[in-house]
Order: structure tokens, then sequence, then C-alpha cells
């Protein structure tokens, strides 16, 4: 009833009717169209409404095609569904299966008018109804298709798509292909999707993730916090939600949420403390229903990414501390990393690998310098020693520590460079992999390896650091076997000779930022490491409702 009252309302506006009863069903179909006529143009001059909750995303182009049929219903024929419609209505009420949600396709009503018109034979001589319906049917295939094919997160200066806005004749040419067959509704929209292992992986593991979940609706705690009144509102009625706060109680004392906290720490095996921290609150933020948000959010940037990448390529997914090498569709290898911490974080980007260089030698950046260095060296110059490094002025000779006033130097005034001797203790290892970025940033070995055997590896200053280092130089040089004889590499690095190596064919390098994977049967969640994914899912997904 109150679904009812809701579609049924405003029916005193010109083009914007609930009801129009035609008692003889063949001139429903008459009436449908002329129906459907008067709210395309009541939602002409109404930006784009329906009504107060209805609105059409694609108005304009619905416009056209209804006129250029004038106005034939699409999804129905008299008085019943055409089968098209139904498998329309079934893709839109499974479409969490593609990482979508169904609220965004007109769901609610589109469920409401199937209902009623199932169970009320007076509602099926409704035409203001059957027209409302094949409006918003339409409207969400639309919607569909552009979700599918291009995703929902808008575009920026990493993505490799240049189609920013799909063409009417893609849109036209989907439909028409599903009103010529009727049963190829599902296969024409999924073909709409990224053709990638990945993106793959994400969609099969998907359904069994979406079989065991228990999707609660949960209130959301925005953490670091600008308002901690609001904050611990919020906090208070989280707690209320899974029973470690009275759910009828409309505030507590401290005292009372401080053990609430305890308890919930307790029962969750977080450090007890009876107070908030950072990963207190990403657990209670990573519920089943925004996990799934984060898989939604995932299978999007597949779609930032071109049809096809290249034949060879290297991918760094940071959250995952991942490398892999691609060549011909099959992973050559992959290598642990270490990327930036969350102060210094990696930037993403997109570039060719286009020399490497051994035992080189590390000019220490100035952000570096000011920020961490000079105040230890301001306390004491045996920190140049201990750290292997020499001070060269702008003539680039070596200037001896003890002649220069350290005190006197800061951002401003700093006329020298810190460079660290190349060799094993060199903050770059025996190895670094050259691209083109603004950001100056690059792979490269370590020597302090032993951090590879961390689970958690934002540690970085921003660049990449990489395990296997070796095996990607190999690789890069791996069809120049004139100059590049295999055991070359090897004895430069035996000798701890500096070279640098170009001439081979430059390999692309993708820097992305994707926290779910679908790997090994399941699906992988990575640690939002730079809350990346948390902004994204503010930014767009935050209300979406669950049904």
């Amino acid at each position: 009833m109150l679904l009812l009252a809701t579609f049924c309302s405003c029916g005193d506006k010109p083009g914007n009717m609930e009801k129009d009863t035609v008692k003889t069903p063949a001139k429903l179909e008459e009436r449908v169209g002329d129906d459907m006529k008067k709210m395309l143009q009541y939602a002409s001059e109404n930006k784009d409404r329906l009504n107060d909750t209805l609105l059409l995303g694609h108005r304009k182009l619905l416009d056209s095609i209804y006129e250029a049929g004038n106005y034939t219903p699409l999804w129905s024929d008299k008085d019943h569904w055409l089968r098209r419609a139904d498998s329309l209505f079934a893709f839109i009420g499974n479409s969490k299966q593609y990482g979508l949600f169904p609220s965004d396709y007109h769901y609610t009503f589109l469920s409401f008018v199937h209902r009623i018109l199932q169970e009320d034979t007076l509602a099926r001589k409704n035409a203001a109804l059957w027209a409302r319906a094949d409006l918003l049917f339409t409207d969400a295939f639309f919607t569909l298709v552009k979700d599918l094919k291009q995703g929902r997160l808008a575009y920026d200066s990493l993505t490799l798509r240049k189609d920013s806005v799909l063409s009417d004749s893609l849109y036209r040419t989907t439909l028409t292909s599903v009103l010529r067959m009727p049963d190829s509704l599902g296969t024409v929209l999924e073909a709409l999707q990224p053709k990638y292992k990945g993106y793959d992986s994400l969609r099969v593991y998907l359904g069994n993730f979406l079989s065991t979940v228990h999707f609660r609706k949960l209130t959301w705690l925005e953490y670091p916090y600008k308002d901690s009144a609001s904050f611990y509102h919020n906090l208070m009625r989280r707690l209320q939600e899974v029973g470690y706060i009275d759910s009828t109680a409309t505030s507590v004392d401290t005292a009372t949420l401080a053990e609430a906290i305890r308890n919930y720490q307790r029962a969750n095996k977080l450090k007890v403390t009876g107070k908030v921290y950072g990963d207190m609150i990403t657990m209670m933020d990573n519920s089943d229903w925004e996990k799934f948000k984060r898989i939604a959010i995932t299978m999007d940037k597949y779609k930032l990414l071109p049809d096809t990448l290249p034949t060879t390529y290297v991918w760094v997914n940071l959250p995952a501390f991942n490398l892999r090498v691609i060549n011909t569709d099959t992973m050559v290898f992959e290598s642990k990393v270490i990327v930036g911490a969350p102060r210094t974080r990696t930037p993403l980007l997109t570039s060719e690998i286009s020399n490497f260089i051994t035992y080189p030698q590390w000019t220490v950046p100035n952000s570096i310098i000011f920020k961490e260095m000079l105040p230890q060296i301001k306390r004491n110059t045996a920190y140049l020693v201990k750290q292997n490094l020499m001070v060269v002025d702008w003539n680039d000779s070596v200037r001896d520590p003890a002649t220069i006033n350290w005190a006197r130097l800061n951002k401003n005034n700093f006329p020298y460079q810190l460079k660290q001797r190349q060799g094993d203790d060199n903050s770059l290892g025996v190895m670094k992999f050259n691209f083109r970025n603004k950001y100056d940033v690059y792979l490269h070995d370590t020597n302090v390896r032993w951090m590879f055997g961390e689970s958690f590896r934002a540690l970085s200053h921003g660049c990449v650091r990489v395990k296997e280092w070796q095996k990607l130089a190999n690789f890069l040089v791996r069809n120049d076997t004139i100059r590049w004889k295999p055991d070359t590499l090897k004895a430069w690095i035996q000798r701890q000779e500096k070279h640098t190596v170009y001439g081979f064919a430059r390999v692309p390098i993708f820097l992305r930022y994707f926290s779910v994977e679908g790997r090994k049967g399941k699906l992988l969640f990575h640690d939002d490491i730079y809350g990346e994914d948390r902004a994204l899912r503010n930014r767009y997904f935050a209300d979406k409702p669950i049904y």
C-alpha cells in the first residue's frame, strides 16, 4: 500500500498521470503509446523526472527512439510482458553478480509493477502503468549498457580509455540486437564487459561470495574523523547494531562506551584498549555489504583500461604488494614488492621501462633530506658515514662534512646533494629500473631484503622495491642474445660493476591500485593501504540500498 501511494501520486499533472484505465484490451497498446508520449514531454519540462521519485537517465535518447517507433511499447504487448522484459527484469534483479546495484536500474518500481500486474486484473488495464514501466525498462537497459561497458567511476589522468561518452549508436545497436533476438539479452549485455583474466576471476568468484554473505545495512564510520561528536554518536549506533550496546539506549556515558569498545575488541581478537584506533574502525567498516562495494569499485577500475593491453607488460598492484610480468597473456613470473608508505605513497602511473643500471648510485631526494636526514646530520655528522652518504656540491665535488656549517642549512639554503655510494649497502641495492614519469620514482633492489618477509609492505619513500629484480633484468634483455650473454649481468654483479643497459624493446609498466582480486578459488581482499577505495566508496556508493 505504501508503494502504491508513492507511485500513484501527482495524478492531476498533465503528462504525469498514474492511472489511465482502458476497458478494451485491443486499445491498450494505442493508449500506452499516447501516455508514453505525454510522459516524455512532461519529463523534458521537469528536469528528466517522471515524478518526484523517478528520474530518467537517458531521456533524450528515449525521446528519439520512441518517436522513431511511433511510441510503440518495446517490452510489452497489450496486457502482457514480452519475453525480453522478463529477461531484463531478471537481469536487473541479479545484477549484483556483475558488481552492480539493482537500485540503479529502477528495480523498486519495476518490482512493484511486475507484482501488481500479476496480482491485480484491474491494474493490467492501466495504460499509464504499462507506459511508465516501458520507459523505465528502456532507461534501465541503457544504464546497464553504460555501467557494464564504461563503469561508474569518473575518468581521470590515469584512464587509458578514449570513449569518455558512449555514442548513441552503441546504445541503439545494443537495443536493436535485443529487440530482434528475444533470448539474446543476457549474452548481449555480458559481451560489453572487459575481457581481462583478472576481471573474469572477479566475476566467477563473486558468485560464491554472494551465496555465502549476509548483507546488513550498518552505520559507516569515517575515520580519522573531523567531528568527534558526530563520530562517537555513529560509533554508539554501530555498536548497538551488532549487540554491544543496548539497542533501546538513546545515549551512553563514557564508561559504558569504553566497555562496549573493549568487548568488541576482545570478540574480534583486536588489541584491547577501550579506545578507538584505525585497525578497529577498518574492521567495523569491513562488513559484507562494504566488501561488495569494494568489489564493485575494482570491477569498474578494469573498465578504465583500454579494450586490450600490450602483448608484454609489467603490472604492479600496490595493495597486493605484487609485481607480475605478462607476456602473450601468460604470467612469466611474479615478485613480492615493497611500495610507498601511506605518508609517501607510490603514485599510480603508466610508462615504459627504458633502461636499468647495475650498482646504481642513489641521489637522495630533497624531500627525504629535509624531512629525515638533515635533523640527524645536525645532531651528529657521523650519521653520514653510517648511511654511506657523501656530500656533493653543485660542481659535483665531494665535500668534507666537517667543513660545513650544518646549523645554517635548511630547506631554503642547501647548496649540496647527498649521494649514497654504490654497493650492496646502497638503498637501491644492485639494480635500478628506470621509466619516465613526473614523480621521479622507479623500481629497484634494496639493501633491506628482510622486509620482503613482512606481510604489510607499504614501507618505502615512494619507489617500488622488487624482490625478483634479477629475473626482471634477464627478462628485459631476453631477446638480445648477441649483446647480452646469459652470464653477462651475473658477471657484472659479481664484480660490482656499474653499467647502464638499454636498447632492448621498451616494456610498458602499469602501477595500479586494485584491492580485490580473484585467486585460488576465492576473492582476496587486500588492505586499502592508501584509503583510495574508501574515498571512491564515499563518492559513488555511500548510500546504495542493499535491495
